[in-house]
């Protein structure tokens, strides 16, 4: 994939970390910066408005650094989508633990499934065969 290339880490089973660069990563710089400067630019005309007594903009005061810090947190994800993968991984991890209450359920719902998907096929097959016998 252009603009991002494995990391010379580890290999092996664990996945080859990734990290945007080259054009993709300059584009995400200057996103990152026309966006910290537009967030600058609306908090100095909104804190004017409202010490100028209008009240309503004393919100957008809070609003405009805060959507900076946001564009910085996303314009970081971007940069270095193996943080996310490893959270990822950690979350799928953490859902696979089953109470051991619960694996009786596990098994017995997991059971059901093969057998709602075996009437299914054999429904299916059961139309195709009778589709051929009405064509005929």
């Amino acid at each position: 994939m252009e603009g991002i290339e494995p990391d010379d880490g580890e290999s092996g089973p664990q996945r080859a970390s990734r990290r945007l660069n080259g054009p993709e990563a300059i584009r995400a710089h200057l996103t990152l910066v026309l966006g910290l400067a537009l967030c600058a630019v609306a908090f100095w005309f909104e804190l004017g408005r409202a010490e100028g007594g209008n009240e309503l903009s004393w919100a957008y005061v809070f609003e405009w650094p805060l959507l900076g810090v946001f564009a910085v947190y996303m314009w970081w994800n971007v940069l270095n989508p193996e943080r996310q993968e490893k959270v990822r991984e950690k979350k799928v991890a953490k859902s696979a633990q089953l109470a051991p209450e619960f694996t009786g359920m596990l098994s017995a719902w997991q059971e059901h499934q093969r057998e709602l998907i075996k009437e299914n096929e054999a429904h299916d097959a059961g139309l195709s065969s009778d589709e051929q016998h009405s064509t005929s």
